[in-house]
């Protein structure tokens, strides 16, 4: 379970990303975290389920940093999709992840 939103708009995006942040406190008590790039800004919050770790956090971006996701769901097949990508780094145990290097 997690909060997430975003936003198409870079005016006072940080204060207004903290503040959406918060309000989805509990939504997600284990972590937060924000993206502003552009004019994009997305946020997230985190219960931590399937990896307790940190490696967990989002916005989580590629290994080659060229793609960013923030993810709300529950990919049931993730190790097997996991599998079929070997050559990928991973840092985490996390389906987010698995969704990302796909």
């Amino acid at each position: 379970i997690a909060g997430i939103f975003g936003i198409v708009d870079k005016a006072d995006a940080e204060r207004r990303v903290s503040s959406m942040v918060r309000g989805l406190a509990h939504r997600g008590p284990d972590d937060e975290g924000f993206l502003i790039e552009q004019d994009i800004a997305l946020g997230h919050r985190r219960l931590s389920i399937i990896d307790l770790s940190p490696a967990g956090h989002q916005p989580m971006r590629s290994d080659d940093g060229r793609y960013e996701i923030v993810y709300n769901g529950e990919l049931y097949n993730f190790q097997q999709i996991k599998a079929r990508l070997p050559d990928y780094p991973f840092r985490s145990r996390t389906d987010t992840e698995v969704i990302l290097a796909a």
